[in-house]
């Protein structure tokens, strides 16, 4: 049986998450989550993509992406892709660090879109991480929030401060 296609067209938002194999974590620690957001601002420099909002859990991760050219596919491909290729560099390790396909929920803009903004930086908060969304460096909501931060949203695109 064939896996159904995605819908995929320009100015798409969807809710889009990729899990660890086998459960596993895939950041081993900080320098993994930002080699995963220098990949990340990539893609989004190389497809076009908007990211409206972000959440990086220990084994999986979280996106709000909106697609202008339609190619969410494509850009997944990559951001996993190369995500793979250099944390088994970096780990000296092999195969898999994802399960499976990524999940993508195509997002009604006005029903569903604040909710989900609000779901994915809450993440941490409702896994007992942290005790406030603010306290969790990894995602969107300190740049959201105007908050001090090393990673900010600038008009969807993904912007490091002084990192790199």
């Amino acid at each position: 049986m064939s896996r159904p296609l995605r819908i995929e067209f320009a100015g798409a938002l969807y809710h889009v998450t990729s899990r660890g194999n086998a459960q596993e974590d895939i950041y081993h620690d900080d320098k993994d989550r930002l080699m995963f957001l220098e990949i990340l601002k990539d893609v989004c420099k190389r497809f076009n993509w908007v990211i409206h909002a972000y959440c990086l859990m220990s084994n999986h991760y979280h996106l709000l992406v909106e697609t202008p050219d339609g190619n969410l596919s494509k850009g997944m491909r990559h951001l996993n892709g190369v995500y793979t290729q250099r944390f088994n560099r970096t780990h000296c390790r092999v195969g898999h660090v994802f399960q499976g396909r990524f999940k993508a929920i195509l997002v009604q803009r006005d029903s569903y879109l604040l909710e989900l903004a609000r779901y994915i930086v809450l993440n941490p908060v409702r896994a007992n991480m942290v005790l406030t969304a603010q306290d969790w460096p990894w995602s969107s909501y300190r740049s959201t929030a105007g908050l001090k931060l090393d990673w900010k949203l600038v008009n969807g695109r993904l912007d490091s401060i002084g990192l790199f």
